[in-house]
């Protein structure tokens, strides 16, 4: 399973072909995952947290870094300690973060990498890198941004955005940590 080497989990439980938190489990088992984000955005906040819990629950048992993504009330309610978020709820939630052992910050330029890395964020995740379906119709930024925002931080930058282990080489030569994959982890 090398191939999966510095990579990020995205989830997406509609992409998921079996039931999910069998899915969670499987993945949770892949030790070069790094970690596995919850992101389910189309989901209220009372029926995250239930997702949340279980999957919080299936991460711990398997000794797997788990973040939530957005639902930021939620992880502290369910002391899940890492979040995920965008650049401007890092803005919103300054007060808070601090509570978290980790703290990823999605950025959409350089400067929003430095900045984040100013406000305490512990990782930057640029994108999107390749066409993906889930900016379908958006242009992708390509490596030349990723390289840029790389560059403009010293804080591990994770790639987003048809990220597969095909690409893997082309994101960490243009100074990514790692890469961040839904769709190949999903189905």
């Amino acid at each position: 399973m090398s191939e999966y080497k510095s990579m990020i989990c995205i989830t997406n439980r509609h992409l998921c072909r079996e039931d999910f938190l069998e899915r969670i489990r499987s993945l949770a088992g892949i030790p070069e995952i790094e970690k596995i984000i919850l992101r389910e955005k189309d989901m209220a906040q009372e029926e995250y947290e239930s997702l949340a819990e279980q999957c919080r629950d299936i991460c711990r048992q398997a000794g797997k870094p788990f973040a939530v993504n957005q639902f930021i009330r939620s992880a502290r309610k369910l002391e899940i300690p890492e979040v995920q978020i965008s650049f401007a709820q890092m803005e919103e939630n300054r007060e808070y973060l601090r509570e978290f052992s980790s703290v990823g910050v999605s950025v959409h330029s350089s400067e929003e990498a430095r900045q984040a890395e100013k406000l305490g964020a512990s990782y930057i995740i640029a994108g999107h890198i390749y066409a993906t379906n889930c900016k379908k119709g958006i242009p992708p930024r390509g490596l030349s941004y990723l390289k840029e925002v790389c560059a403009s931080t010293g804080l591990p930058v994770y790639a987003i955005g048809g990220i597969t282990p095909c690409n893997m080489t082309e994101v960490l030569a243009a100074g990514a940590a790692g890469g961040c994959m839904m769709s190949g982890f999903m189905k």
